[in-house]
């Protein structure tokens, strides 16, 4: 055996063997309980990113633990390969998205080999060739003709100089992030799919994933956002057609002062062709953000139409408002506006002098306007009738309850909104009924009337699937003057994304290539044009998990599918959480609906792993702007304390400020190339420090001095086996001719093997698992007894270390396992090590000894040591004697196999 550790050649050896005996391929297996361990695959960006390397290691080591239980384990690798960036990238480097995407794939396949993950490379594959995409072509042609996919108008961002779609983020400061020009708002026909049919599905199966994160389920409930309330129909003066609006909050209907509408809504299209300042106002709105998240904290700017709509309990006339806080896209485009209790249309009100009312009060108001009443009339008035009668309580003065009164009623006009549940007053008939009282007698009013009906209401909208881009999967479907949209014939498909393109980002080459547009109707035959939007990239990573488990199939997927899914363990960020988690549900319940799987969720259980972050350094430049310098390319200046104190760059010495600690990102120059990492120190030094830096959920920050304390661990240890086996083969082991230090560190070994079975294989603490193995190891260190049965118990302890360590350090461990005398096997093939429970019985036990509550010693006594005995020897402890000074004590307590406290 080689006496020092050469990261290379391991790792070279260790991947060789894999590769020519095909280890991690994997076909199904009834004869072994399935294992479908998945991180969410990569976009091919250019090269691999430590948060990649966290994402995947975590994978991988939860695989080959799952696989050393015998289990049939699949853990699948592919490419996300359409979307934007590669668009941003091609205009960039002046080429096409396709050539760029591939050549990516390539080098970043390389680095993933590199890291030696047990990936099946098998079932690998990119999304964005036709043999992925045609099966998601062919489900939107069945949703389409199910009426699960529909087509209708949509507001974008629009860049008038480019003439094309942004995406949200790709409006800076409301300009175009390209050209600088302002944005537009514009809608436009989009294709959408059906996931509001499915929501409540979606919200009742959050319930059944106990495996899941409660705050991923949270934020889906959230999400997804199930609500109870009335929609209710305002009369408008001088429509046919009433306004329709929907509110969780009927109990506040009185206090509404007037109605909201969208910019695009057709009362204010109407409004504009009459009034050009509406139609400045409609054109300003334009030129806003189209995300919800911007609507929110954009400044409330409204008009008046001139329209007004009749209340429907009280007659009287509400002014209708264009408002830039109302999205065309969400409900009805309308609101009902009541300043008195809702913020936003506080503000509102406020900024442009509208009438705000108070119809719900506090508890405490209440029961001062009852006082009032009270005082007054002995209840007999119209207000304490309808608050209901109450006994009497002398809680105010009549002066100080009118006090209540009104600065209650000041503060909503002149402060803020009263949002919370309540008791209504100003209300009519209705004055003094609670929220749910409220509710009920309006719902049954309006209904009765015609004018309104209970709704359960969802915040989740329908998933708008398609994208004015080029390099994403074409929309199957063909636009015909006579027969209007057709999806393409089944037996057409796919329908081929031309990848040898010239691109420059101003319009998309489908659009521009008359070729590829022009084609004939399917239906009538006639001249007909192709769509030229295409998917949301979502599209594909919502349903590739269930691709992997079906390579070749002719159809999306085959019988194989079900003996996979659900996926065991998914790993990702919890930046996924909403969008790309939700889709992923949603298209399983569609492809279970179209009796492609048979389980109801994609994924039994989920691991959202925390951000790799690391400190940032940079010098404010001339123009006011940051540049922001590597780590690698800083020196640090730190105290005695080893605390920083300054830092300067390498290549001229000088200052350089403290940014602070952040995610890893190309903005701030504070990525980790992983590459020059592995060159440096081996694949499995890398792979241990993202996993014993922190629990694989929270934050891992970067630390060089960490890495290079991995480095010195595996050394140590690859030195501790060399020791051992250069002295020959050991003894058999024999434990019945054990001394007392031999059993000692044999059960420390049983100890460890409990303990990481325990972190990797429950817990996912792979950081004390890591741990507990380094403690075995510094044990090793300190044990110097070189007997038959010493050596025999080392070797025990040095295999179980190899076994325990080869998720996190295969490669070391696929060497070692050698050095030990084993044959070259594939390690996952064999079983984890077993606790031997007669190792772990222990003939003494160290208790810990405190005086008046305050640890002042320990002693170890037998473990069936008498009371008296443990008292005696506790008390006779050198540094407990000197607290205790003689004194008889007051009480003594013991806990047996823990602790004695001794009050004195």
């Amino acid at each position: 055996m080689q006496e020092t550790y050469d990261a290379q050649a391991v790792e070279t050896a260790a991947q060789k063997f894999w590769n020519q005996t095909r280890a991690f391929e994997v076909k199904e297996d009834a004869g072994k309980p399935k294992y479908y361990c998945l991180s969410m695959l990569p976009y091919p960006s250019g090269a691999l990113h430590m948060g990649h390397v966290r994402n995947y290691t975590i994978g991988d080591v939860i695989s080959r633990y799952q696989r050393m239980q015998g289990r049939n384990v699949l853990q699948p690798m592919g490419w996300d390969a359409f979307g934007l960036p590669a668009e941003n990238a091609a205009i960039k480097h002046r080429t096409a998205p396709a050539k760029w995407t591939y050549a990516n794939i390539e080098h970043m396949r390389a680095q993933l080999k590199a890291m030696g993950y047990a990936i099946d490379w098998s079932r690998e594959f990119a999304t964005c060739r036709p043999e992925y995409y045609a099966h998601e072509q062919r489900m939107f042609v069945r949703l389409f003709k199910q009426g699960l996919a529909y087509r209708r108008n949509s507001v974008v961002n629009w860049d008038p100089v480019d003439q094309t779609v942004l995406a949200n983020e790709q409006v800076v400061d409301g300009r175009g992030w390209r050209t600088g020009a302002v944005v537009e708002k514009r809608e436009i026909p989009q294709w959408f799919l059906k996931i509001t049919d499915y929501a409540d599905e979606l919200l009742a199966g959050l319930d059944r994933l106990p495996g899941w994160p409660d705050s991923v389920k949270t934020m889906q409930r959230n999400w997804i956002g199930r609500s109870e309330g009335l929609e209710i129909q305002f009369a408008v003066e001088g429509q046919a057609e009433p306004l329709t609006v929907f509110t969780t909050r009927p109990d506040t209907l009185l206090g509404a002062t007037y109605l909201a509408i969208a910019a695009e809504h057709p009362l204010a299209l109407e409004a504009a062709r009459s009034k050009p300042l509406v139609a400045a106002f409609i054109d300003e709105c334009r030129h806003g953000g189209t995300a919800q998240a911007d609507i929110d904290t954009a400044e409330k700017k409204g008009i008046d139409t001139g329209l007004t709509a009749l209340h429907p309990i009280s007659g009287e006339r509400l002014p209708i408002w264009i408002a830039n806080f109302v999205l065309m896209g969400y409900g009805t485009g309308a609101v009902m506006a009541v300043p008195g209790h809702d913020q936003r249309d506080w503000e509102f009100a406020t900024k442009y002098d509208l009438l705000i009312k108070m119809v719900v009060v506090s508890d405490a108001v209440r029961a001062a306007i009852m006082e009032l009443a009270r005082d007054a009339t002995r209840n007999s008035d119209a207000m304490s009738a309808a608050l209901g009668e109450m006994r009497a309580i002398d809680v105010f003065e009549p002066a100080a309850a009118a006090d209540v009164v009104a600065q209650f009623e000041r503060s909503i006009i002149e402060e803020g909104a009263f949002t919370e549940y309540g008791w209504l007053v100003n209300s009519g008939e209705y004055d003094g009924l609670d929220y749910r009282h409220a509710f009920d007698a309006l719902a049954a009013r309006l209904e009765r009337e015609g004018k309104g009906a209970r709704r359960v209401n969802f915040r989740l909208r329908d998933w708008g699937v398609s994208r004015q881009r080029y390099w994403g999967c074409p929309i199957p479907i063909i636009y015909c003057p006579r027969c209007e949209a057709v999806p393409v014939p089944e037996d057409q498909l796919p329908v081929l994304l031309p990848e040898d393109v010239a691109f420059m980002g101003v319009q998309s080459p489908l659009k521009a290539d008359p070729q590829w547009r022009q084609c004939s109707c399917p239906q009538c035959g006639g001249p007909a044009e192709r769509e030229t939007d295409t998917f949301d990239t979502f599209m594909e990573s919502s349903w590739y998990y269930a691709r992997y488990t079906s390579p070749g199939a002719a159809t999306q997927v085959d019988a194989r599918a079900n003996h996979w899914l659900p996926v065991d363990q998914y790993i990702g960020g919890i930046e996924h959480a909403i969008l790309h988690l939700l889709y992923f549900r949603f298209y399983h319940k569609l492809m279970r609906d179209a009796g492609l799987v048979q389980s109801d969720e994609p994924a039994t259980r989920l691991l959202c792993q925390g951000m790799v972050i690391a400190e940032t350094y940079y010098r404010e430049s001339a123009s006011g702007n940051r540049d922001w310098f590597n780590p690698a390319d800083v020196e640090i200046q730190r105290d005695d304390k080893a605390r920083i104190v300054g830092a300067t760059l390498r290549s001229d010495g000088q200052p350089v400020a403290i940014g602070g600690i952040e995610k890893m990102s190309k903005s701030k120059n504070n990525g980790v190339d992983p590459q020059a990492r592995i060159a440096r120190h081996g694949a499995d030094t890398v792979r241990l420090f993202s996993l014993f830096a922190a629990p694989p959920e929270q934050s891992l920050e970067w630390n060089e001095a960490g890495v290079e304390g991995m480095a010195r661990f595996l050394r140590r240890f690859w030195r501790e086996v060399a020791t051992h086996v250069g002295a020959g083969a050991p003894a058999a082991l024999d434990v019945g001719r054990l001394d007392a230090a031999q059993k000692a560190l044999r059960r420390q070994t049983h100890e460890t093997i409990q303990k990481v079975s325990c972190d990797i294989g429950e817990r996912y603490a792979f950081n004390t698992a890591i741990a507990a193995v380094m403690e075995l190891l510094n044990a090793l260190g300190k044990f110097t007894d070189l007997s038959d049965q010493g050596r025999a118990v080392r070797h025990e302890a040095l295999t179980a270390m190899v076994l325990l360590l080869n998720p996190i350090v295969p490669h070391t461990a696929h060497a070692l396992w050698q050095a030990l005398g084993h044959a070259e096997t594939l390690i996952e093939d064999l079983p984890w090590p077993k606790v031997d429970a007669d190792a772990l019985a222990r003939d003494a036990v160290t208790l810990a000894v405190q005086v008046n509550g305050k640890l002042r010693g320990t002693i170890e006594v037998a473990v069936n040591a008498s009371r008296e005995e443990i008292e005696r020897r506790a008390l006779g402890e050198p540094r407990v004697a000197e607290f205790v000074a003689g004194a008889t004590p007051k009480k003594l307590i013991v806990v047996r196999g823990k602790i004695v406290n001794i009050v004195v």
